[in-house]
């Protein structure tokens, strides 16, 4: 149940001076945990949005918006997230809005909630962008449902169509299906896939795509090319080294859930001894700053990060300053980027 309420109902509610509210709505250091704890706990009950400064008050916009990166220790490292960050920061200062960055190490960790739902909940932020979540987030959801304004990166959950529900997606059963045709043109009969996060919603799209594909070809999936994996290097090498350790066949090509993974993947595969295309070809997914650097070049398929960034950019503002009457959804294309990670192999 939610009514219009003010710093003093807060206070006697909590149990709280009204001095003490003001405290935590400010943020400041000398209020004891649990007495901030239970000051936001009534404050989310009620819905009650304390704002921070004089103009909020006056019911104006702070133009700023939160860019929240879920990062699991990798994320912030990888050149593809330092693109996102800067195209949304040039693309939002280009209509007079600013920025505020929080890299989420922990999604399930309360002072990590807390932090992020202050930030909504102070009005610090006109609305927020997030990238790397899990497709069912329970945070997101919960700022979704009590009204602001949220675009995210990588999510599919039909019959939750809401106004303030920006979803942009990547066309991963498309570049998926991309990268497997190419390779069967090369005569590739047996594919493998190292697979990505299957808690995000391109993990299993990408793998939807494979299987498609794979059945579109008339070509059998052997259970032991599936390997399980991440959205980092790391991953990949791990699911080789993995794959490696017990004696058996490799497929003549692999396809990579990004390329990071490509990466880790070929790094372990060179340690083993087999080179990259003339052992096994490989296929990463994303245009990595590094893959056309990379030694082979990686062939992959080249997502327009930077054209999806501007447009998510834009359609958040425009939701913000205009409000928004239907549920936002984008699709990123994709394109096939030939280099050297793959080869032609004769077909029986």
């Amino acid at each position: 149940m939610t009514k219009e309420i003010n710093s003093t109902e807060i206070a006697k509610l909590a149990g709280v001076s009204r001095s003490t509210v003001s405290r935590v709505i400010n943020n400041y250091a000398n209020v004891p945990e649990h007495t901030k704890q239970k000051v936001m706990q009534v404050i989310q009950q009620y819905n009650y949005y304390p704002n921070l400064s004089a103009q909020v008050l006056a019911g104006k916009r702070t133009r700023t918006i939160g860019l929240f990166m879920i990062d699991s220790g990798r994320v912030s490292g990888d050149s593809i997230s330092s693109l996102l960050l800067a195209r949304i920061i040039e693309s939002a200062s280009s209509q007079g809005y600013y920025v505020l960055t929080h890299i989420v190490r922990d999604v399930s960790e309360k002072e990590e909630i807390r932090t992020i739902k202050e930030s909504f909940y102070q009005r610090r932020i006109d609305g927020g962008i997030f990238i790397g979540a899990a497709n069912q987030e329970p945070l997101i959801e919960e700022l979704i449902e009590e009204g602001f304004i949220v675009a995210i990166v990588d999510q599919h959950l039909p019959g939750r169509e809401m106004p303030n529900r920006l979803v942009f997606n990547f066309d991963n059963e498309t570049g998926v299906g991309q990268a497997v045709d190419y390779l069967v043109s090369l005569g590739h009969r047996q594919i493998g896939i190292i697979n990505g996060d299957m808690n995000r919603y391109s993990g299993p799209s990408k793998l939807h795509g494979f299987q498609r594909a794979m059945a579109r070809h008339k070509l059998e999936m052997n259970p032991e090319w599936m390997l399980p994996g991440d959205f980092n290097e790391s991953s990949g090498y791990k699911a080789i080294k993995d794959f490696l350790k017990v004696d058996r066949e490799l497929p003549s090509a692999l396809f990579a859930a990004n390329d990071s993974v490509a990466f880790g993947a070929i790094r372990a595969l060179k340690e083993a001894g087999f080179r990259v295309p003339q052992h096994i070809s490989v296929i990463g997914f994303d245009d990595h700053f590094r893959s056309e650097h990379h030694r082979p070049a990686l062939t992959t398929i080249r997502i327009d990060f930077a054209g999806m960034m501007d447009q998510l950019t834009k359609t958040l503002i425009a939701a913000i300053e205009h409000g928004s009457t239907s549920t936002k959804q984008a699709t990123a294309g994709t394109a096939l980027v030939v280099r050297e990670s793959c080869q032609s192999i004769a077909i029986d």
